[in-house]
């Protein structure tokens, strides 16, 4: 094999790394936001439930439809990579609060858990501030 062929081989090997990384940075934007894609469309489902749900933790219904908005168009934001540094730090926030505020009763177990996933999630929020959304976004 000469040099030439040994370069063509480095490349192809390099692109492939390439591509799987750049559609692994994109699956994992989408695995991150659908959630909160999939939350707020259900608060608009469950519009009163939640209102209360929220005056019951001491937050006003009055709020929800800033937190519909927040996950929703959040959500979208880092599906498609636009703005998304920033709209990652916010949902971080909106997620470390959701933690402290509705699951912090530690005694139950399910609010550890929602506990735990908010701060996880907060986690890989803050990731995609650090590195940003990659090549397969709008960002780029």
């Amino acid at each position: 094999m000469n040099a030439s062929q040994g370069a063509v081989s480095g490349s192809a090997s390099f692109s492939r790394k390439g591509t799987l990384e750049n559609f692994t940075e994109l699956a994992g934007r989408v695995l991150l936001a659908v959630l909160f894609l999939l939350s707020g469309l259900g608060k608009l489902g469950a519009y009163s439930a939640t209102a209360a749900f929220m005056s019951s933790a001491g937050v006003p219904g009055a709020l929800l439809p800033v937190v519909i908005a927040t996950e929703v168009i959040g959500s979208l934001a880092i599906m498609l990579g636009w703005k998304t540094r920033i709209v990652a730090v916010l949902l971080a926030g909106f997620s470390l609060l959701t933690a402290i505020v509705f699951h912090h009763n530690f005694a139950d177990q399910m609010q550890m858990i929602q506990f735990l996933k908010d701060i996880s999630i907060a986690g890989g929020l803050l990731l995609l501030v650090a590195k940003g959304a990659g090549p397969l976004s709008i960002d780029r």
